[in-house]
């Protein structure tokens, strides 16, 4: 386009330029208001659908507490009632994903309005940059597994189809080449836009939870299963007594159905025959003390599987011989595991204990020893005792053998919520508890990483540190120092290791400092 010589005509185009900037401003500035006011009725529908779940989940409470129905809603109960945590856990998620685009893009004012709703550099630095987006679709995907996992298999498909929960990658484009999920929904978008778009997850979390939840309605209606055999069964905790111990017995009515025969599970001994609705089970007595079997019944109800654990006891007998376990039932890998063993008619000192891949060592005192393990499963412990021909095994037990159970990692006592500054200020690092575990076992955090999210401000970090303390990182220890009430600090990627040697990957801790 040439450009007019006359004066007149410059400013006549110059003009026309500003009044086509003004109304490209004023379409933008509808554009955010449309997006604010979808937003408030996303809003209100999902509060809606939250209401109606709420209804869904009283109505099972409800059936599960009625005369004869425990047995069979209690099942499905349980699965609506991990499906609700999985939502609502999805739910703050998304939430607070909200926030932090908002606090990234400049926070909000006075009346709690967002300040800068046009803002499109926020969401592209914490989810396209920073790899945000990709870490919330993988959750998105999780959150629709788990759903289905809790389902009947042979309608997961057809279900999984219809569930408002979508997380397809989008078509390639000049400006999204690669296809990629986080570039085509959060690149350049308005801080107001992705706002709108979280509360559409939102909505299709609260969808997709009635879905599964009706589903699991509908599976638990279809359980029933008509009995036309009945038998009384005693059932004593303990097949052997000493004289002037008590003995305690359940008696019950059992009901069940000749022509379905359940499948059944056992952890010792076999099920020998399943005929007229009734399983017959056998072993040959093995390890000296108290044997406890535990196993399974499934049965087809209606179409469905239900399956219930049970579990026995008996005792066996030696010439006397017995282990017990002074601590714990198993034994624990990294730490001493105290036993005291004897046998009736030898001394103390004729006995001795041996257990294959484990170090044995005597203890304190007569007939105390401490057994040290290295692998997971279940070893045999033999009593041997001395005789006049020589050493022979004179009882004996099996034991399963365990890894230390996971720490949890702290931070002043706690794993999330708010903290004062000051306390958090005072923290030298991260911690690794082991609560409720009656061994002497310490854990110690080998790696974490830190990040602090300002109030008003750009994400800090996140910083790697090795070892447990703060100081082992100038960029944590400036970052603590800059931390004031309003922010938010994440200990992620927190890594420990405990008298096994065993890495772990332990909880990740978020606080919000007061």
């Amino acid at each position: 386009m040439s450009i007019p010589k006359e004066p007149r005509q410059i400013m006549i185009n110059l003009m026309y330029l500003v009044l086509t900037a003004m109304l490209a401003l004023n379409v933008s500035s509808e554009i955010l208001h449309a997006f604010q006011t979808i937003n408030q009725s996303i809003s209100a529908s999902n509060t809606s659908i939250a209401d109606k779940n709420n209804k869904l989940y009283q109505e099972f409470e409800e059936n599960e507490k009625m005369e004869g129905q425990r047995e069979r809603v209690k099942p499905y109960n349980d699965k609506a009632k991990a499906v609700k945590a999985a939502a609502d856990q999805m739910y703050k998620y998304l939430e607070d994903w909200k926030e932090r685009v908002i606090i990234e893009s400049g926070g909000r004012e006075t009346d709690g309005e967002i300040k800068r709703k046009d803002n499109i550099d926020a969401s592209t630095l914490l989810l396209v940059e920073r790899k945000g987006g990709d870490t919330l679709k993988a959750k998105l995907r999780a959150f629709k597994d788990l759903l289905l996992s809790n389902i009947d298999p042979k309608v997961k498909d057809n279900i999984g189809a219809q569930l408002p929960m979508k997380v397809d990658d989008p078509k390639k484009s000049d400006n999204n080449p690669q296809g990629d999920w986080s570039t085509g929904y959060f690149y350049n978008m308005p801080t107001m836009a992705v706002v709108t778009l979280m509360s559409k997850f939102q909505n299709d979390v609260r969808n997709s939870e009635a879905t599964i939840v009706n589903q699991l309605f509908t599976e638990a209606a279809q359980k029933q299963v008509r009995f036309d055999a009945f038998q009384a069964i005693a059932v004593p905790k303990t097949s052997y007594a000493l004289v002037g111990q008590k003995v305690e017995a359940q008696i019950m009515l059992a009901a069940y159905n000749k022509a379905v025969n359940p499948s059944v599970t056992s952890s010792g001994g076999r099920v020998s025959k399943v005929e007229n609705g009734i399983a017959y089970w056998e072993t040959s007595a093995a390890g000296v003390g108290l044997q406890t079997v535990r196993g399974t019944v499934t049965i087809d109800m209606g179409g469905q599987p239900i399956t219930q654990p049970y579990e026995f006891q008996y005792m066996v007998g030696s010439t006397g011989a017995s282990m017990q376990l002074d601590k714990m039932n198993v034994f624990y890998i990294g730490v001493p595991n105290p036993i005291t063993v004897s046998a009736a008619g030898y001394s103390l000192e004729d006995v001795s204990v041996s257990i294959p891949s484990a170090t044995v060592t005597a203890g304190g005192t007569r007939g105390q020893y401490v057994v040290e393990v290295n692998q997971p499963g279940k070893v045999f412990a033999a009593i041997n005792a001395k005789t006049e021909t020589g050493v022979k095994q004179v009882g004996g037990m099996e034991v399963r053998v365990k890894f230390i159970p996971d720490p949890v990692a702290k931070i002043g006592g706690k794993t999330g919520g708010s903290m004062l500054t000051n306390q958090f200020k005072a923290q030298l690092g991260v911690l690794a508890v082991l609560d409720g575990f009656d061994f002497e076992a310490r854990f110690n955090i080998t790696a974490f990483e830190f990040s602090l999210l300002p109030k008003r401000g750009e994400l800090i970090g996140p910083f790697k540190v090795n070892g447990a303390l703060f100081s082992s990182n100038k960029q944590v220890t400036d970052a603590i120092n800059r931390a004031k009430p309003g922010d938010k600090v994440f200990i992620e990627e927190i890594r420990g290791v405990g008298p096994d040697k065993r890495g772990r990957a332990l909880n990740t801790i978020a606080l919000t400092l007061q």
